[in-house]
């Protein structure tokens, strides 16, 4: 009586079924869960088109281009571009002034949020803390173009509420937007206004998980309000905020081009012209389309390395890490 033996290749590797890869394993997944990948299509196509599309278009930081070729058809040129915009006297002040207004607001608007959902976390009564929920994160929907006009408004060295009030201290006739000093504190302030309500939104939900028995416990071991929020409330916060500082972090380059433009003028260009306004000056207003991609393109990799080094270093300290 015999029987058939499978024999093992000499390494030792059992050999892999037909049809047990990546690909099959992936249709497979598909079909049994046809409804949940029916769900996510619309944002995986929105993705491919807006995110990686694009990309094709990367090529022109290498090329020449020219109107009559296309995007392909001009010369390969190199990493000529680059070391233009190196050697660019701007080159400095550009950076200079793109660092200083992301980190400002990065830090501002990293700090306030968390501020803002400890605070109303600590509000008794169920209206008046759904009150000041909607209160503060309103004004997340106000229009860029209408904030600007708001600032206008309240700063106007002539008649503005604002400038009025400060009057009132001994300065008289304060242009914040025609100072060079008061353009990064009038953008960094308004920028946390708009937005601290709405991003204290996740942290309220965070604080929503913490164990009603936690708080219980402090209370019962003599624990005053702030001792809670040191010893309880905080280290439930930390996990989402590594990784939200993570995610900032990727975009530490990115200032917001439409309201630094809104803001600017020939009185604080010094210190209000960056990276994303030079960009469309140099792109769009005067046709120079490899430069502007050139410098666009180096503005993302900066900010794709400190995406990566700050996740490696949220990891390895306190073993959070987007992946």
């Amino acid at each position: 009586m015999t029987s058939a033996t499978a024999v093992r290749p000499a390494g030792g590797a059992a050999p892999r079924r037909a049809g047990s890869g990546p690909g099959r394993r992936l249709r497979r997944h598909v079909r049994r869960y046809w409804q949940l990948w029916a769900m996510v299509a619309p944002a995986i196509a929105f993705v491919a088109v807006f995110a990686y599309v694009p990309m094709y278009g990367l090529q022109l930081a290498f090329r020449e281009f020219d109107f009559a070729a296309g995007i392909t058809g001009g010369d390969w040129v190199g990493l000529k571009y680059f070391q233009q915009f190196f050697d660019s006297p701007q080159f400095w002040t550009l950076l200079r002034n793109t660092v200083v207004i992301s980190t400002s607001t990065l830090v501002a608007g990293f700090v306030a949020p968390i501020a803002l959902a400890l605070m109303v976390n600590q509000v008794l009564g169920r209206r008046r803390k759904k009150f000041l929920q909607t209160a503060t994160y309103l004004p997340h929907f106000i229009s860029i173009v209408v904030i600007v006009g708001m600032l206008q408004v309240f700063l106007s060295p002539t008649s503005g509420l604002i400038t009025r009030v400060v009057g009132l201290f001994g300065v008289d006739g304060a242009n914040f937007f025609g100072s060079a000093d008061a353009f990064v504190p009038v953008y960094v302030v308004s920028d946390v206004w708009q937005h601290a309500g709405w991003n204290s939104i996740i942290y309220l939900a965070a604080l929503a998980g913490v164990d009603p028995q936690l708080y219980e416990a402090a209370k019962i071991d003599g624990a005053g309000r702030f001792s809670i929020i040191r010893h309880v409330d905080v280290p439930a916060l930390v996990p989402t905020m590594i990784v939200l500082l993570v995610l900032n972090m990727g975009n530490v380059l990115n200032t917001g081009f439409e309201k630094i433009f809104l803001m600017q003028n020939p009185l604080n260009l010094g210190v209000s012209e960056v990276i994303a306004t030079y960009v469309y000056k140099i792109g769009i207003l005067s046709n120079q389309f490899s430069y502007a991609t050139a410098i666009g393109l180096f503005n993302t990799l900066i900010n794709f390395a400190f995406l990566v080094v700050a996740n490696q270093i949220a990891k390895r300290v306190s073993n959070t890490s987007l992946w």
